[in-house]
C-alpha cells in the first residue's frame, strides 16, 4: 500500500499544532501508519519538521497565487489571501509556533519569498492610502500569520465555525489596519 506523503504531513501538522511534543509513535498513529513506515519517509523528527516546513511554504505560495495578490485593491486581495490561506492554516499554525525551525540556522529562503509577497501587499495598501501607515508592513505580515494560525487552532478546538473563519480574520485584520479618514 502506497503512503500518501502529503496526507501524512497534514496529519502530523494537525497533531503537532495541538500537541507540539507528540512523539513519532503518536504521529504515526494519527497518520494511520506504523512507526517504521513513518521512519522510512522521515529519518527522524527533524526531517519530519523540515518536510512540514517545505509543505507549508509550497501550499502558502499556491494560496498566494490563487489569491491574485496584484489584482484589484489591496483590501480585496487581502480578503482573497485569507480565504485561500485557510487550506494551509493547520500547517501554518504549527510552523508559526515551531521555534526550532529558526534556531541556529538560516531561515528557509522560501519563507523570505512568502514574507516579501505579503509585505508587498500591505505596503501597496499603505501606498494606496487604504491601510494605516503607523503599523509597519512587516508587523502586518506577522499579524496575518498569527491570525491565520490562531484561527486554525480555534476551528480545530471547535471554538469557531470553519465557515466563519475567513470573514472573521479578514474583517478583524482590515478593521485594524484600515486608515481612518477622521482626524
Amino acid at each position: 500500500m502506497a503512503v500518501d506523503r502529503a496526507r501524512v504531513l497534514e496529519e502530523a501538522a494537525a497533531l503537532l499544532a495541538r500537541r507540539s511534543t507528540s512523539s513519532m509513535d503518536e504521529i504515526a498513529r494519527a497518520a494511520g501508519i506504523s512507526r517504521a513506515t513513518l521512519h522510512r519517509h522521515f529519518a527522524g523528527r527533524d526531517a519530519l519538521i523540515r518536510a512540514l516546513e517545505q509543505l507549508g511554504i509550497e501550499q502558502l505560495a499556491q494560496a498566494m497565487d490563487a489569491a491574485r495578490l496584484d489584482e484589484g485593491d489591496a483590501a480585496g486581495a487581502l480578503r482573497r489571501l485569507v480565504a485561500e490561506a485557510q487550506q494551509v492554516a493547520g500547517v501554518l499554525a504549527f510552523l508559526f509556533t515551531e521555534n526550532q525551525l529558526f534556531e541556529g540556522e538560516e531561515v528557509n529562503a522560501g519563507w523570505a519569498r512568502l514574507d516579501t509577497r505579503i509585505h508587498a501587499l500591505f505596503r501597496r495598501g499603505q501606498e494606496e492610502g487604504d491601510f494605516r501607515i503607523d503599523l509597519s508592513a512587516t508587523w502586518l505580515t506577522e499579524a496575518f500569520y498569527g491570525l491565520v494560525g490562531a484561527g486554525a487552532w480555534a476551528v480545530q478546538d471547535g471554538r469557531v465555525a470553519r465557515n466563519d473563519l475567513t470573514h472573521s480574520i479578514a474583517e478583524l485584520l482590515l478593521g485594524g489596519i484600515r486608515r481612518s479618514m477622521e482626524k
